[in-house]
C-alpha cells in the first residue's frame, strides 16, 4: 500500500515538472541558444579513469554514455595521444572499465562481463585481439598488473568458508534459485549502504596473466580490502612483483571500527605481515615507490572517526620504520602517486573549495602547489618525468583529462569530451562566497547564477546543503546536485561549505562533531542572511534543500525557521536524519553515530535529544518534500517516513517522493529525471509565484 500511494504522488508531480520545464525553455528573457535541462544532465559524458601508456604517448580512459530508455549506462575505454589529437574508441559493445596498460604497453587489461560475469581480459594495441584471463564465478573488479607483467591482482566477493570457486559458484545458485529470501544475521554490519553482506567477504587474488586459476591471497572472515569512500587501490605490487601489499580491517566488531590496517606478503604464498599494528585507526591505500625503498599509504590517527585528517606516511622497507612526510597541508590527502626517481610524491588535497595537485619531496621540505585551478585528481607521471596527466572539473564543466610540464606549467586540455554542447548552454562559473560564520569565523562557499542572469532583476534563490557532515561543495562538477540545473531553471544557487566542511583547515571539521546544529546552523544562517542582502536576490522567495546530513539540517530547519533575517519558503529533504536515536539503532556503521554524538542513545541520551529535529516537530510549518530510498541502509527509510507522517498530521504542505528501488543515492537515469522534475517543480510552485514579469 506504502509505495502504490507514493507512485501517485510521484506521477502527478511528474506532469506538472514537464510542463514546468517546457515553460522555463520559453518564457525567459535573454536565454542562451539552449537551456541546460535536466535531460542535458544524463546526457552528459563520463569521463574517468585516465592511465598514462609506460612509453608516455598515450592516454586510456573510459566515457559512460546514458541510455535512458534502457535506464543504464554503457561504459567504453578510449584513447587519446598525450601530445593531442582525436581520441579513438577502443572498445564497444558490453561495457568495458578500468583500463591498465601491461608494463611492455602493448596491451590493455579491462573489465567486462561481456560473457557474463565479469572478467578481466586483456587486448592487443596492435591487433585489437582481445583474451579472456579470469573465469571466476564471482566476477572481478580493480585489475593491477605486477611490474613484471606475469600476474594481476584483483579483488572478488567470495563466501569465506568456500576454498574454490566450485563452492563458491554451488552457493550462488542455490542461493539465486531458492523461493526462500530471507536473512539470518548474527551480527552487526550484516548490510551496507544499499546492500545486504550475505556471508560474503571482500578477497584480493593474483592470477597469471596468461590465465589459469586465480588464487585467494587473503582468505578468512575479513574484507580485504576493508570499505572505503574513495582514494588510491588499497592492494599494490611491490617493485620487484615479490611481494602484495594490501588493506584489511580484522576487528571483531566492523560496525564500530574503523582500524584498516597494511598487510604485506609473498606473492608466491605464505604468511601476510602487519606492518601497521600500532595505529588503531585507518590505513588504507599502499603504493610502493618505484625504487622500492618505501612503501607509502594515507593514514588517520583518531580511532572510530571516519572522518579524521588523512597523512601520507612512509613505512622503510629496510629498517621497518614509519613516519609521517613532514609539512603536510592542514587537510586530507587524497590521492598521491610518485615520481619514477622515487625522490618526489604527486598529492591532490583539498583547498578552500577547491582541489589542487601538489609536490612534494619524500626528504622533507616545502609542499608546493602545481595546479590550482578548479578540482584536479587521477594524477600520472610519464616514465621522463616531464609531464603529468590528471583529469579537472568545475561546477561549470564537467571531468575532462588535461596534461601539464611537471612543474604545473602549460597545462593543455586534452579531451573535450561534451565542449561542444555546453558552449551552447551559457553556463556561468562559481563565484566564491565570503561571510562571517560563527565566533567570527571565515566561512566560504559558492554562487551560481542563471545563464541570462542580469542584477536588475530580483532572482529567487536556492540553498543547496551537503551531506557528510564532514563534506564539502568543491567547483566540481555533481550528477546528483548539479547547481547549474537549479540556475538553468531559474534560480541563483547558493552553495554554503560551513562548519564540518573538509578543505579548510581539521579544526574546521572538528567542530561539528557534538554540535550537529549548532555553530554549523548560526554559518548557514549567517551566510543565507548575507547571500539574501545582495541587490539581485528576493528575500522572500527563499528554499533550502539538502541529503543526507544536509537532509538533517533541512530537517532542523523546519523546526527553527524563524531567522528575522529571512524565511525559506520551501524545503526539500532527501533521506533526511529524522529522529537520531531511531537513526542509531538501524543504521550500519554504527562508529559514526557513537563518534558524532559521543556515544550510544542510551549511554548519552542528552545529546541524542538535544539535536534530534524530531524533537521540535510541533514547530513544523514550512512546505516541504520528502524524498527516500527503500534500500538506503545508511539513514534508512523509516527516517524518511516518520518525517512525512509528522508533517502530514499537523497539515503542513508536504509530499513524498519514494524510490523502492534505490538506496541513499538516486543512480538510475530515469530515477534521477524524476527527483530533479521533483524538486524543480516543487520549487517553481512555492517560488515563482511572486516571480517579476
Amino acid at each position: 500500500m506504502k509505495r502504490y500511494i507514493a507512485s501517485i504522488l510521484i506521477l502527478g508531480v511528474s506532469i506538472s515538472a514537464s510542463a514546468a520545464q517546457q515553460q522555463r525553455r520559453t518564457n525567459s528573457p535573454q536565454q542562451p541558444s539552449r537551456i541546460f535541462t535536466i535531460n542535458d544532465l544524463l546526457m552528459t559524458r563520463r569521463v574517468a579513469d585516465p592511465q598514462l601508456s609506460p612509453d608516455g604517448s598515450t592516454v586510456a580512459y573510459t566515457i559512460s554514455d546514458t541510455n535512458k530508455s534502457a535506464n543504464k549506462r554503457n561504459t567504453q575505454i578510449y584513447l587519446v595521444p598525450l601530445e593531442g589529437g582525436e581520441p579513438r574508441q577502443l572498445t564497444s559493445g558490453a561495457s568495458s572499465s578500468s583500463p591498465r596498460w601491461s608494463p611492455d604497453g602493448k596491451k590493455l587489461a579491462f573489465v567486462s562481463a561481456r560473457d557474463g560475469e565479469s572478467q578481466i581480459w586483456t587486448i592487443q594495441l596492435s591487433s585489437g585481439e582481445m583474451e579472456k584471463v579470469t573465469s571466476i564465478s564471482t566476477g572481478t573488479a580493480g585489475p593491477v598488473w605486477s611490474r613484471d607483467g606475469r600476474w594481476f591482482a584483483f579483488t572478488s566477493d567470495v563466501y569465506p568458508e568456500c576454498s574454490g570457486d566450485d563452492c563458491n559458484s554451488k552457493r550462488e545458485k542455490n542461493s539465486s534459485e531458492s523461493k526462500v529470501k530471507a536473512k539470518i544475521a548474527d551480527r552487526l554490519l550484516f548490510r551496507h549502504w544499499n546492500s545486504w553482506k550475505d556471508g560474503k567477504r571482500s578477497h584480493v587474488f593474483v592470477v597469471s596473466s596468461a590465465g589459469g586459476a586465480a588464487r585467494d591471497m587473503t582468505p578468512g572472515d575479513h574484507d580485504a580490502p576493508p570499505f572505503s569512500l574513495g582514494g588510491p587501490d588499497d592492494y599494490a605490487f611491490s617493485p620487484d612483483s615479490r611481494e602484495l601489499a594490501f588493506a584489511r580491517n580484522t576487528d571483531r566488531v566492523e560496525a564500530l571500527s574503523t582500524n584498516g590496517d597494511i598487510f604485506v606478503m609473498p606473492v608466491a604464498g605464505g604468511e601476510a605481515r602487519r606492518i601497521t599494528r600500532d595505529n588503531p585507526a585507518n590505513d588504507l591505500s599502499p603504493q610502493y615507490s618505484p625504487d622500492g625503498l618505501y612503501l607509502a599509504y594515507r593514514a588517520q590517527s583518531r580511532p572510530g572517526f571516519e572522518s579524521d585528517r588523512w597523512r601520507l606516511m612512509l613505512y622503510d622497507r629496510k629498517t621497518g620504520q614509519t613516519h609521517p612526510l613532514a609539512n603536510q597541508p592542514d587537510s586530507s590527502v587524497e590521492s598521491f602517486t610518485f615520481s619514477p626517481d622515487g625522490k618526489k610524491v604527486y598529492v591532490t588535497a583539498a583547498d578552500r573549495g577547491r582541489q589542487p595537485i601538489y609536490e612534494v619531496s619524500i626528504a622533507g621540505g616545502a609542499w608546493r602547489k602545481l595546479v590550482n585551478e578548479s578540482s584536479n585528481d587521477d594524477v600520472s607521471i610519464s616514465a621522463n618525468g616531464k609531464t603529468i596527466v590528471f583529469t579537472r572539473q568545475s561546477m561549470a564543466k564537467p571531468i575532462d583529462i588535461y596534461r601539464a610540464n611537471s612543474d604545473g606549467s602549460g597545462a593543455t586540455q586534452l579531451t573535450r569530451t561534451n565542449d561542444a554542447n555546453f558552449s551552447e548552454f551559457g553556463l556561468k562559473p562559481a563565484e566564491d562566497v565570503n561571510w562571517e560564520g560563527a565566533a567570527g569565523a571565515k566561512a566560504h562557499g559558492f554562487l551560481t547564477k542563471p545563464p541570462n542572469f542580469t542584477p536588475s532583476k530580483k532572482w529567487p534563490l536556492i540553498v543547496l546543503i551537503h551531506g557528510g557532515p564532514q563534506g564539502a561543495w568543491n567547483d566540481a562538477w555533481s550528477y546528483r546536485w548539479n547547481p547549474e540545473v537549479f540556475a538553468s531553471a531559474g534560480y541563483v544557487v547558493f552553495s554554503p561549505n560551513p562548519r564540518g566542511s573538509t578543505g579548510y583547515g581539521q579544526k574546521f571539521v572538528d567542530e561539528i562533531s557534538g554540535d550537529w546544529a549548532g555553530k554549523v546552523f548560526t554559518d548557514l544562517t549567517n551566510g543565507v542572511a548575507y547571500v539574501a542582502a545582495l541587490p539581485f536576490i528576493d528575500r522572500d522567495r527563499i528554499g533550502a534543500a539538502g541529503g543526507s546530513y544536509g537532509g538533517y539540517m533541512v530537517n532542523w530547519i523546519e523546526g527553527h525557521n524563524e531567522d528575522p533575517r529571512f524565511q525559506f519558503k520551501a524545503l526539500v529533504s532527501h533521506a533526511g536524519i529524522y529522529d537520531l536515536a531511531s537513526m542509531y539503532g538501524a543504521t550500519e556503521e554504527l562508529w559514526f553515530m557513537e563518534w558524532e554524538f559521543k556515544g550510544t542513545p542510551w549511554t548519552n541520551p542528552e545529546m541524542y535529544k538535544l539535536w534530534s529535529p524530531h524533537v521540535y516537530a510541533r514547530n513544523f510549518r514550512t512546505p516541504m518534500l520528502v524524498v527516500h530510498g527503500e534500500l538506503d541502509y545508511r539513514v534508512p527509510v523509516g527516517e524518511g517516513l516518520q518525517l512525512f507522517t509528522a508533517l502530514q498530521r499537523q497539515g503542513v504542505e508536504s509530499k513524498l517522493l519514494y524510490f523502492p528501488d534505490e538506496g541513499h543515492w538516486v543512480l538510475k537515469p530515469q530515477n534521477s529525471e524524476l527527483w530533479y522534475d521533483t524538486v524543480l517543480s516543487w520549487f517553481d510552485s512555492h517560488l515563482k509565484a511572486k516571480a517579476q514579469p
